[in-house]
């Protein structure tokens, strides 16, 4: 069982869980990428997200079958919130639920590593000073000048 989406409604994190659980799942792991007050020192107010939806949902739909394929017995779910996001909301979400743990930790590794490099959803932190970049997903690194 696997399932992927990319909302723009505030992620269940219990709901995610609960979907992925089951009475064989020894483990059950979760990631959640939440919104932080700081990067690279600079104090943000909070992040938006967006995202080529068709494609990312194909894309993270594609990370999940090699994810299960590679961790045979994995149940994954997967959510990537878009829209702005305040400090402290999560925005994306990995439950992964296996017989054991190392293959759920493994999993949830995997599909977060490739959601950072192929999956097309682009962040915008947006600081307290009134300026905004475009971060760099791959790195967390500004790759654009501020704009206001």
């Amino acid at each position: 069982m696997s399932r992927a989406a990319v909302v723009e409604r505030p992620i269940d994190v219990a709901a995610l869980q609960s979907e992925v659980s089951s009475s064989d799942a020894g483990a059950v792991t979760l990631f959640i990428g939440i919104v932080r007050d700081t990067n690279a020192g600079r104090a943000v107010l909070g992040i938006e997200y967006s995202a080529y939806s068709g494609m990312a949902a194909r894309e993270l739909d594609a990370i999940l079958l090699e994810a299960t394929a590679a961790f045979a017995g994995v149940a994954l779910a997967v959510e990537h919130r878009v829209g702005t996001l305040a400090i402290g909301d999560a925005s994306v979400v990995i439950a992964a639920a296996h017989a054991h743990r190392a293959p759920a930790l493994d999993a949830c590794r995997y599909v977060v590593e490739q959601l950072k490099q192929r999956v097309p959803i682009w962040k915008r932190e947006l600081y307290v000073d009134g300026s905004r970049d475009w971060v760099h997903a791959r790195t967390d690194g500004v790759v654009s000048e501020s704009a206001r």
